[in-house]
């Protein structure tokens, strides 16, 4: 099983984007982190980060006929963004959401997921772990 995981805007910023919330892990640590899981799991991973809407939609489209499934946290993108959501429709490969954070105690528009209705599946409020869940979901589908 091949998976891209694909992190939106800010998460390159992880370890001094707001350690209160998000910790003092960085995007390099993650990166660590979601590998050591994959190979547990005997997945194949790739990855994506992006800042810019339109290169992650981007990276879902040519995700199409090369890999099994997607993990996605798009970040501030998660609620605003119909055309990641249309992308993940797009392509149907299998995708799940993932929140290092738990939205449902942030926001209130952070409890709205454009993208949620293309996924198989949601973790969120796991940290990093949620990563590792979330490819799990992935080969169980």
């Amino acid at each position: 099983m091949k998976i891209l995981v694909i992190n939106g805007p800010n998460i390159n910023m992880l370890g001094v984007r707001e350690p209160e919330i998000y910790g003092t892990s960085t995007y390099s640590d993650l990166i660590v982190f979601i590998e050591k899981a994959a190979f547990r799991l005997g997945v194949e991973v790739a990855f994506f980060q992006s800042n810019h809407e339109g290169a992650i939609v981007d990276a879902i489209q040519e995700a199409y006929g090369t890999y099994d499934g997607i993990v996605i946290n798009p970040a501030a993108y998660t609620h605003t963004s119909v055309a990641i959501l249309d992308a993940l429709k797009s392509v149907g490969i299998p995708a799940v959401e993932v929140h290092i954070s738990d939205v449902r105690e942030r926001e209130d528009f952070r409890q709205i997921s454009y993208v949620r209705a293309a996924c198989v599946a949601t973790v969120m409020g796991k940290g990093f772990d949620g990563y590792a869940e979330a490819m799990e979901v992935l080969c169980e589908t």
